[in-house]
């Protein structure tokens, strides 16, 4: 038996009156997915534990089967684990993104414009992060490059309890109010201001506003968390695995879990991603012997984000085309086989963040064929009985029931 994961992040969303008050989901041509549904079983799942922020950690950490509650400790030290940084039991990671903020001379009076600075490219963000380690590295605080805008510091010995908001929660707002709070916040805004004067003096910057592209013109902490432990996943299920993604938090919780990651060459974690170049690292894993593949695809959850409908549309028939439409494809003849799709978490287009409601999933066994739903989506999923209040015992039933 092999078992495949296809997580849409922030897939689910809400109806939109341009949609004749349809979701994205729903609207969507998803022929694939449809057919799954027809002979599936459907239900809504609540990923995201009440108390819980409703970020990809949280929400991935209960798809993966690990209930948060024992096993949470904050975004950023998954982050670590995919870029080889080796915390300490002291250390607090922190997320660190290049963001562009607005030109207010005061600092507290300027607005978030974009939480990842027109999604800058991994080349650019490098040289930028590169600036920022050789002016704040100290003994105690260092700043490593990752992907894009997504980045890193580690402080030895810093605050675990600082009140952070993630940038994407505040788009176009004043950030005055959702500055760092509590132990270790003025350092931390002192870094995020001081880091303006750094980043407008670079090359980097001064060439994407002459492209007419918005510059990193700062540094924003938020997802700080200690060192993780999780039981190993071959422990728990007694199956061998990988992870497939394009963001180092994934990759990072699959290597705290024991399972191999496989890094996709044109996996850039937005809709520019190489959607059937993982798909058939997938059906490679297991053609080589794995048991479990889990896909994540960050393509709908930057769409929602950003506030672009038809991109989050484009992302969703991307996934059923080129992934999940290549892995029946490619599973075609090779024996019995479940796949399970579902979004992480909601990314409504209308609120361009995460929200916590439940979310449709859909588990297809090729060996039973189910009198399921017409089509997969969040309406006819709720519409079933099937519910999993405790997100994190979906993936039991996923690789054990039948």
């Amino acid at each position: 038996m092999k078992y495949i994961v296809i997580i849409g992040d922030g897939m689910a969303d809400y109806p939109h009156r341009e949609l004749g008050n349809l979701t994205p989901l729903q609207y969507a041509k998803t022929p694939h997915m449809d057919l799954l549904a027809q002979g599936g079983e459907m239900g809504m799942v609540k990923t995201i534990p009440t108390g819980f922020p409703p970020g990809s950690d949280v929400a991935n950490l209960s798809v993966m089967g690990y209930d948060p509650a024992l096993y949470y400790t904050g975004r950023s030290p998954f982050e670590a684990l995919s870029m080889g940084i080796d915390l300490a039991a002291d250390d607090v990671a922190f997320r660190c993104n290049l963001v562009t903020l607005s030109s207010e001379p005061v600092f507290s009076e300027k607005s978030m414009l974009d939480y990842s600075s027109d999604e800058i490219p991994t080349a650019e963000s490098s040289l930028l992060m590169k600036a920022i380690a050789e002016e704040f590295n100290s003994e105690h605080l260092r700043f490593y490059a990752g992907l894009s805008y997504r980045h890193l510091a580690v402080w030895h010995g810093g605050p675990n309890t600082t009140d952070l908001t993630p940038p994407h929660d505040i788009h176009g707002l004043v950030i005055k109010d959702h500055l760092p709070k509590g132990e270790g916040a003025e350092h931390l805004t002192r870094l995020m201001e001081a880091s303006g004067k750094v980043l407008a003096d670079q090359e980097v910057n001064k060439d994407r506003v002459r492209r007419g592209l918005k510059p990193a013109t700062n540094i924003w902490f938020w997802g700080q968390g200690k060192k993780p432990s999780l039981p190993q996943f071959y422990d728990k299920y007694g199956l061998t695995g990988s992870v497939i993604s394009a963001v180092d938090l994934t990759k990072g919780l699959g290597i705290c879990a024991g399972l191999r990651v496989v890094n996709v060459p044109g996996a850039t974690g937005n809709i520019t991603t190489d959607f059937r170049g993982k798909a058939r690292a997938a059906l490679e894993e297991i053609r080589s012997g794995q048991d479990f593949v889990y896909i994540h695809i960050e393509a709908p959850d930057e769409a929602g984000h950003r506030g672009e409908l038809e991109t989050k549309i484009r992302a969703i028939e991307e996934i059923d085309e080129k992934v999940v439409g290549e892995v029946l494809r490619g599973l075609e003849g090779r024996g019995d086989y479940r796949i399970l799709i579902m979004p992480d978490h909601p990314t409504p287009i209308s609120k361009r963040t995460h929200t916590a409601e439940e979310v449709p999933y859909l588990i297809y066994r090729s060996y039973r064929r189910l009198e399921g739903a017409e089509s997969y989506n969040e309406e006819t999923a709720r519409r079933c009985m099937n519910r999993f209040p405790q997100g994190h015992l979906l993936m039991d039933h996923f690789l054990k029931g039948d």
